[in-house]
Order: structure tokens, then C-alpha cells, then sequence
């Protein structure tokens, strides 16, 4: 999940709407027109309907028989589910990077901490999610597994759905202290301590947004 400008319509639609869902603009449930929504957008239908394929393989719209087309409602059951599977295949990812770090990676680690601490202060979850996203991509990218981190995007994308609330929310709170521990444990040469930092603060997450959104 990153800042660059998309390369063709239907990329740049599957971001659109992909923000909207993750911000909650368009809510779970909502009924997704195709013609309204190329109207909206200033494209034709082609893109729509493409990004609109795109999305329902990432699980952000679901396509009913009928061919209806609806934001995917989100449940108890399948968000802690879609944290699980961000854990597991993100701290996969992160154990098999972070021997490959550089001091231009902790570079790219700090900025984006720093950029990610700077968005939830403007109360911009959108680019304090991309830049927190990214955080991680840094690492993952660095153990040559791109198949790996494209499925790790998909999830993402999905369990993103879970932190469309404001900026305040205490949900983010886990996950600058955990990147300001783990950038602490790299400086310091400690590549075991930040694999272990990274992989708790899946563990607080997930006891945090069971009980945050879920009680």
C-alpha cells in the first residue's frame, strides 16, 4: 500500500473505491451502481466494472448471484480471522527480511513511522494506514518475496475495513509504540528482539480490537 499514482482508470478506480470502503464512506452493505458510480467518477463503465472485479477478489465487495453488488459486511468472526492471517503471513514476511535490512531500510523505516505518527495527528487515517502499511512492506520487501507481500496487500486491504474510525482511536496507539520498539531493538543490532516486537504487537492488536469493536 503506497503513495504511487496509479498506471492506468481501473487502477485508479480500484483506489477510489478501495479508500472509500476502507474509510468507511461507503459502508458495509452499500449497494454498488455501476453507471452511478462512473458518473461519479468521471470514467466509463469498463474501468468500474473492472475495479469492481478487482475489489470482490480482495473481499471489499461482495457479488451476489443476482449480480448485485454490495460492500462486504464485516463480522465479528471473519475480522478476527483477517487479523490472524495478516499475523501469520506479514510476521512470515518480517522474520525472513529483517536480516536483510540495510541503514537505507531503517532510513525508509523512520520516514515512514514518521509520516505515519504526522497523519493520525492531521487526523488522516487514509495516509496514516498507507504509511503504517508500509512500514511493514519495508521489511517484508527486503527478503526478495514479492509473491508473498502482494498476498499480504490483499489482506490488508480487507482488515483495514477493521480501523475505519477516527484518527483517536486507541486501535493505532499498538501499533506506533510497537514501530518506535522495534526501530529502537534494529538501531541497537537486536534483529531477534524487533522479529519478537513485531510479532506482539499482532498478539495486542488482536485482544485490542476484540475488545474495542466487538464487546
Amino acid at each position: 500500500m503506497s503513495y504511487a499514482v496509479p498506471p492506468t482508470r481501473t487502477a485508479a478506480v480500484v483506489r477510489q473505491l478501495r479508500n472509500e470502503i476502507v474509510s468507511g464512506e461507503l459502508p458495509p452493505g452499500t449497494l454498488i451502481k455501476d453507471a452511478e458510480l462512473a458518473a461519479r467518477l468521471g470514467v466509463s463503465i469498463t474501468p468500474v466494472r473492472e475495479a469492481i472485479a478487482q475489489l470482490s477478489v480482495e473481499g471489499l465487495i461482495d457479488i451476489a448471484p443476482n449480480r448485485t453488488r454490495h460492500v462486504t459486511k464485516v463480522t465479528q468472526k471473519n475480522a478476527l480471522e483477517l487479523v490472524d492471517v495478516m499475523s501469520v503471513l506479514a510476521c512470515a514476511g518480517f522474520e525472513w527480511g529483517v536480516d536483510n535490512l540495510t541503514e537505507t531500510h531503517l532510513d525508509m523505516l523512520r520516514q515512514r513511522q514518521k509520516e505515519f505518527v504526522e497523519a493520525l495527528a492531521a487526523g488522516n487515517v487514509l495516509a496514516a494506514g498507507a504509511a503504517g502499511a508500509d512500514f511493514s512492506t519495508t521489511v517484508i520487501l527486503a527478503s526478495g518475496n514479492r509473491e508473498l507481500q502482494s498476498m499480504v496487500d490483499l489482506v490488508v486491504a480487507r482488515t483495514m475495513r477493521i480501523l475505519a474510525m477516527s484518527a483517536e482511536s486507541n486501535l493505532w496507539s499498538t501499533w506506533i509504540e510497537g514501530h518506535d520498539a522495534i526501530l529502537e531493538l534494529l538501531e541497537a543490532g537486536d534483529r531477534a528482539g524487533a522479529v519478537a516486537r513485531y510479532k506482539q504487537i499482532y498478539i495486542d492488536y488482536r485482544a485490542k480490537v476484540e475488545q474495542e469493536l466487538f464487546d
